[in-house]
């Protein structure tokens, strides 16, 4: 496993992160606990998290993924290993401060964060996705006080457009606050233009690390789907649909010309193309169990050549 800097700032993480967003939901805490045990033993460093995992599942209320992690890191005495990044933004009580951006939610959310979680502090603290109604400047400097006062060691933005993550940077910078390091778009293959078309250039200009969610498209891109054949049971098949026309057949195709060559899945090669790109620093997986983890695992160490990028990018070019 292969160890990168989170864009400028010094914290080192491995180069796949591994999301929680199935604990609760689509794993229970012992196939939680299994799969959290083989990506440590595969050398993984990075755990993705967020304090509504997973609210819309029956019976969740929201805290479940962080509290199954808080038990594991504790129960394997691992705390040191585990770089931990959560998020902050959606609901997780009634009321009008019940969610949001604001100093009021944040400096309640990053306390019960931390209790869920069983840590002195949050390695990584981002905004799940940006706030209209809350000054950018509250933000920053409700994160700047966790900061200093050690909760939060690094903040980061997920699902920020271009415009709302330069402003940010621009409003850290003339206050003198915290910035945010890192940013979790969605991006894979099949989903390119919403990155690629600003947020990848403003990435690489102000040395933002990126951790792209869904890099599988929901499972799309695993090799399960295949023109004209039923779709298979899953919990994310209403998700892919968007994904069923020529263009995804034609990145399927892709992918299965370069994983034959390489002898390697669909998954391996899927994640290599992220990998392969300097802006990317550690694509998020996700997995129900050790045998799904097993395939983006195999990811790691893997780097495409420069005609393998290009078939990649052919096959899903977006520009018009």
């Amino acid at each position: 496993m292969e160890y990168r800097t989170l864009g400028r700032s010094g914290l080192r993480v491995s180069e796949l992160c591994l999301g929680t967003m199935q604990f609760g939901w689509t794993t229970d805490e012992a196939g939680a606990f299994a799969v959290l045990d083989a990506f440590h033993a595969a050398g993984g460093t990075f755990l993705d998290t967020a304090d509504v995992y997973s609210n819309w599942a029956a019976n969740n209320p929201g805290g479940v993924a962080e509290a199954i992690i808080g038990r594991w890191l504790n129960g394997r005495g691992v705390r040191r290993d585990m770089i931990i990044a959560t998020k902050v933004r959606g609901r997780m009580e009634p009321g009008p401060n019940g969610e949001g951006l604001s100093r009021a939610h944040i400096m309640q959310a990053a306390e019960d964060s931390l209790r869920r979680l069983g840590v002195d502090a949050i390695d990584l603290y981002q905004s799940h996705w940006y706030d209209e109604h809350t000054p950018i400047e509250e933000t920053l400097r409700a994160y700047d006080d966790l900061v200093r006062q050690g909760k939060v060691r690094y903040i980061g933005a997920s699902n920020y457009p271009a415009w709302r993550l330069c402003r940010s940077l621009w409003a850290a910078d003339v206050n003198k606050l915290v910035r945010y390091d890192s940013l979790q778009p969605h991006y894979s293959l099949v989903h390119r233009a919403e990155f690629e078309r600003e947020l990848r250039d403003l990435c690489l200009d102000q040395g933002i690390g990126v951790m792209p969610y869904s890099p599988l498209a929901g499972g799309f891109l695993t090799g399960r789907y295949r023109r004209n054949q039923p779709l298979p049971d899953s919990q994310r098949r209403r998700g892919v649909q968007r994904y069923l026309n020529e263009q995804g057949w034609a990145a399927i195709d892709a992918l299965d010309a370069v994983a034959t060559a390489r002898s390697v899945s669909l998954i391996s090669v899927a994640l290599a193309w992220q990998l392969s790109q300097p802006v990317i620093t550690a694509p998020i997986i996700g997995a129900n169990s050790v045998e799904q983890l097993q395939p983006s695992l195999a990811a790691a160490g893997l780097r495409l050549t420069a005609d393998e990028m290009e078939t990649l990018n052919a096959a899903t070019a977006w520009e018009t």
